[in-house]
């Protein structure tokens, strides 16, 4: 139930959780399942927790569902399986959070339209308010820079609109806190603020290794940390143990692939 989502959140939400893309058949009219299955299982093989299902691709609803299919039935409840609300309006991500929610995914990133000109915390409070009141799944919120909503306040998403949204959406679970990027002050403030309430993620490994040392990180979600293969879960397990000796060993051990990463992307 909508008003039960925080204590499952802070319950099952822990370890961390990458992505999948869909993939498609040689000619690309078409998925391809075997593809998709084997990205599950590999996901899993790897030691992560979840994993988000992008729908930021080329993709319809009815593909999406399809996609949201084969990744539970191959999942078999080993993976946490996020919803990525990242289509075109209010009335298609409806239309997906019901994909979803037949196909066992139990976690929504909530994303916002690439056409959106949010101008005011009301705007933004808004659309986030309708789609919450549309499912009763557990709703993680996504402050970043990709929605221009740095032009309503500067980080992304301020601190008293997100007090507000959860005040009016009890689903609302958690917070993948990355506004301001590339200052970790959105996740500190997000961390001191909600911290009790909702499960705030820190999603950049780079950010979440360090600040595991100083503070509790009980989830890690969603980013390409499939980039490392199973480093980052081990990494993650290690600070969760208090080993930090270790996984500060193998943070610097990782670095050059790191580097080479954030060089190839503009969020790293």
């Amino acid at each position: 139930k909508r008003n039960e989502a925080r204590e499952w959140a802070l319950a099952n939400l822990r370890g961390v959780a990458n992505t999948i893309s869909p993939c498609f058949s040689g000619d690309l009219k078409r998925l391809n399942e075997k593809g998709i299955r084997h990205d599950v299982r590999l996901e899993i093989e790897l030691g992560f927790a979840g994993t988000l299902l992008v729908s930021e691709v080329n993709v319809t609803v009815q593909e999406y569902g399809q996609f949201f299919e084969w990744a539970n039935d191959e999942a078999r409840g080993r993976l946490l399986l996020i919803h990525h609300a990242s289509f075109n309006d209010l009335e298609e991500n409806i239309a997906a959070v019901r994909q979803a929610e037949r196909h066992g995914g139990e976690l929504i990133l909530l994303s916002y339209p690439a056409n959106m000109y949010a101008e005011t915390p009301q705007d933004v409070h808004d659309y986030t308010k309708a789609f919450c009141d549309a499912t009763s799944l557990a709703v993680m919120l996504f402050p970043v820079p990709l929605w221009g909503f740095d032009r309503v306040h500067e980080a992304d998403i301020e601190v008293k609109l997100l007090r507000k949204i959860i005040d009016d959406c009890p689903n609302v679970a958690a917070i993948k806190a990355e506004g301001g990027m590339p200052s970790i002050m959105h996740w500190v403030e997000c961390h001191r603020l909600f911290g009790k309430e909702v499960v705030v993620s820190n999603p950049l490994e780079k950010d979440m290794i360090p600040l595991a040392q100083l503070a509790p990180v009980q989830f890690s979600a969603t980013s390409n940390t499939e980039y490392f293969g199973p480093m980052i879960p081990r990494i993650f397990k290690l600070l969760q143990d208090g080993h930090f000796d270790e996984a500060s060993r193998l943070y610097w051990q990782t670095n050059p692939a790191r580097r080479a990463n954030a060089a190839s992307s503009a969020y790293m």
